[in-house]
């Protein structure tokens, strides 16, 4: 379950799973829900690929973020659909998704950058629970 708060002239993301992996593709829905308003429209015509090194999840978190970011700009690429497994050498994923279509999807926030303030990756009570603020 993710969830959008404010925060001033930029927006943040907090995430709950109950496991790491979840964490991390609820993390890019809720990202790509800033992005794009209709999510559930976005339809898994293209799947993508990613591997991203790493060992603390928190880092981890922002370059999983930073790498889905890149795939937008670059690409056009809106990403819906998530498989994520995460281990102790880093990510792997799998995104399903499609071009931005304007007359099909409503593009909302620009998203600049993923940022390290508040960014933090912590398990609580058996659960996880992530958040990350975006320069909008």
């Amino acid at each position: 379950m993710y969830e959008i708060y404010p925060h001033t002239a930029d927006v943040g993301l907090r995430v709950r799973s109950p496991d790491l992996n979840s964490l991390f593709a609820e993390s890019a829905k809720g990202f790509f829900s800033l992005i794009v308003s209709n999510l559930h429209d976005v339809a898994p015509r293209t799947s993508v690929g990613f591997h991203i090194e790493g060992h603390d999840p928190t880092y981890l978190l922002a370059d999983w973020l930073s790498e889905l970011l890149f795939t937008f700009e670059s690409r056009r690429l809106l990403l819906s659909q998530f498989e994520v497994t995460v281990g102790p050498n880093g990510l792997d994923a799998t995104a399903q998704g499609e071009i931005a279509n304007e007359t099909r999807h409503t593009l909302d926030h620009e998203i600049k950058a993923v940022t390290y303030h508040g960014l933090r990756v912590e398990q609580i009570n058996g659960d996880w629970l992530a958040e990350v603020i975006l320069d909008i």
